[in-house]
């Protein structure tokens, strides 16, 4: 099944007050594998970037004023999505965003149906932070490049972090675990890492011409 991992970046909060989309960022997924397929674009939203949208994302208005607008990038996007199933977190946001813009457009709203991270988040986590960064520190996931949210950046971590969400992904060994592991008598607990990864080819040849070479063995 193809799903697409979406995030927006915008100049505020709320569409109320005027507030206009400047980035979305788009990644395919194909049975929860990441594709080479991915939809990205600075937009110019015809207005000023808030200074704490500013604070969040960095974009300037400089930056901005010779993007494309929305409408010049419309129908690109929606063919992108088609009608795939839509991965966000915290899907309220992005969408009332998206929606506004096609609003001003002329074009229907979005349709497709939505999987909000955040709301599959506070269901398995009740009482525990739920940010993007706060799952990608659970699950162990390399969040250094994000310094400013990104819409891009944003979908790649989202992605491994939907996977985890959904029980999908194998435990990746780590050797720093946050946990302690208490084998006393009385609670016991194994950590059991499936991981299996495959060789190359090549790997399989290096492996017996080593064999062959160092352990001067005629067994091949």
């Amino acid at each position: 099944m193809k799903e697409i991992v979406l995030d927006t970046e915008t100049t505020g909060l709320s569409v109320k007050d005027g507030h206009r989309i400047v980035e979305i960022g788009c990644i395919e997924l194909d049975n929860l594998i990441p594709t080479e397929n991915k939809f990205h674009c600075y937009l110019n939203p015809e207005r000023k970037v808030s200074e704490k949208a500013l604070e969040v994302h960095g974009y300037t208005d400089e930056f901005l004023s010779n993007k494309k607008k929305f409408n010049e990038v419309a129908d690109d996007f929606l063919s992108f999505i088609k009608d795939k199933q839509l991965i966000i977190h915290n899907a309220e946001f992005d969408l009332s965003h998206l929606n506004n813009e096609l609003k001003l457009i002329g074009k229907d709203i979005i349709k497709n149906k939505v999987l909000d991270t955040l709301g599959l988040a506070r269901d398995k986590y009740p009482g525990s932070q739920i940010s993007l960064d706060a799952l990608c520190k659970r699950y162990r996931i390399d969040n250094t490049k994000r310094t400013k949210h990104t819409a891009l950046i944003d979908c790649e971590l989202l992605a491994k972090v939907y996977i985890n969400l959904i029980d999908q992904k194998e435990p990746t060994l780590n050797f720093h675990l946050q946990e302690k592991v208490n084998l006393n008598k009385s609670n016991k607990k194994i950590l059991h890492f499936k991981k299996i990864v495959k060789v190359s080819d090549q790997e399989k040849k290096d492996h017996t011409n080593y064999l062959k070479s160092s352990l001067k063995k005629n067994f091949f």
